[in-house]
């Protein structure tokens, strides 16, 4: 087993990809809590990447490893194109077969790829001929309920030169609504040899540890458990590692890493895009205060920093009063 794959396996926790979520300044925060656990990048289009060499979406920092840049598509060389084009900055070329969006499976592309194996397996064979980092797989349980072909999907990755492999336990029906199904997952941790982690609904420490044993993979990948609260993989590898359960933030350290997460993404992409870019984040950070969809609802009508700022500072203060106040 690759070395970069035996750490990922011993801290058990990996940061799913996220489109328009997982970009440099939310891997860069996760990164000041876990330094081990695999973080992987938004998805990037193998046909988009042809010519392209400069954008935000490839960018990475000193602190990212062990990073997993995925990709996705449908045409074998194309995909081995962009996975060489990418070796140089990953530790681990990802291939995503997993994305439900129509815009995507549309084209024939995420999870459209399990309606089509053997093309899934020609991909595989691609991008691991045409570089030397490990290769992994994500996909789902299959496109419907009658169609859940993940097991043999999962042994036809393998075959194909996978070297890992991450199951978000619904169906492409399913989208992201109903119950994660971890129990099913089992069944293909047991027909492969390659480590296997578990996605899907792991939002806490204790859904975490629940789903690691329904599901018996080598780890969990986190995903939108991470939304306002990107300490989580690092609680979670610090439970499975020592047993202890760090507490969650509190609303005072949310708005803290919120304040950061803004002007992170300020510099990153200047005022008028980092405001626009951190919108859909406010209510997960905001989740739970007194009069948070209020507060959302202002948030996202701002667009000068200075009044977002006095905003954020408006709900520091209602936050301390409610605490005095219970006290």
């Amino acid at each position: 087993m690759n070395d970069v794959i035996k750490q990922i396996v011993n801290k058990k926790v990996s940061l799913a990809p996220m489109a328009g979520i997982t970009d440099l300044v939310l891997r860069n925060l996760i990164r000041e809590y876990s330094k081990d656990c695999l973080i992987t990048t938004e998805m990037i289009s193998s046909e988009g990447l042809r010519n392209v060499h400069d954008c935000s979406i490839i960018k990475k920092s000193d602190n990212d490893s062990p990073i997993a840049f995925q990709i996705s598509g449908h045409k074998p060389d194309l995909m081995a194109k962009a996975a060489q084009f990418l070796e140089s900055r990953a530790d681990i070329i990802d291939i995503n077969m997993g994305c439900p969006v129509k815009k995507v499976v549309s084209g024939g592309d995420g999870s459209a790829l399990m309606n089509t194996p053997r093309l899934a397996q020609d991909i595989v064979r691609a991008v691991k001929l045409s570089i030397s980092k490990p290769v992994s797989v994500k996909f789902r349980l299959g496109y419907t309920a009658d169609s859940m072909n993940y097991v043999e999907f999962g042994e036809m990755m393998q075959e194909a030169g996978a070297d890992f492999i991450t199951i978000h336990a619904r169906t492409r029906a399913q989208m992201y609504a109903g119950t994660a199904d971890w129990s099913k997952i089992k069944d293909l941790k047991h027909s492969v040899d390659i480590p296997v982690f578990a996605n899907g609904d792991v939002i806490s420490i204790e859904t975490a540890e629940k789903c690691l044993d329904e599901s018996e993979a080598d780890g969990v990948a986190v995903g939108r458990g991470v939304l306002g609260d990107v300490s989580l993989p690092y609680r979670i590898e610090h439970f499975f590692e020592t047993g202890e359960r760090l507490p969650v933030p509190s609303f005072e350290e949310k708005l803290d890493v919120l304040t950061r997460h803004l002007d992170n993404e300020i510099s990153l992409r200047g005022v008028d895009v980092g405001i626009k870019c951190i919108r859909k984040l406010y209510g997960y950070y905001i989740s739970g205060v007194r009069n948070a969809a209020k507060y959302r609802a202002e948030l996202v009508r701002i667009d000068d920093y200075s009044e977002m700022l006095k905003v954020l500072e408006r709900i520091r203060l209602e936050v301390r009063q409610s605490s005095l106040s219970e006290v």
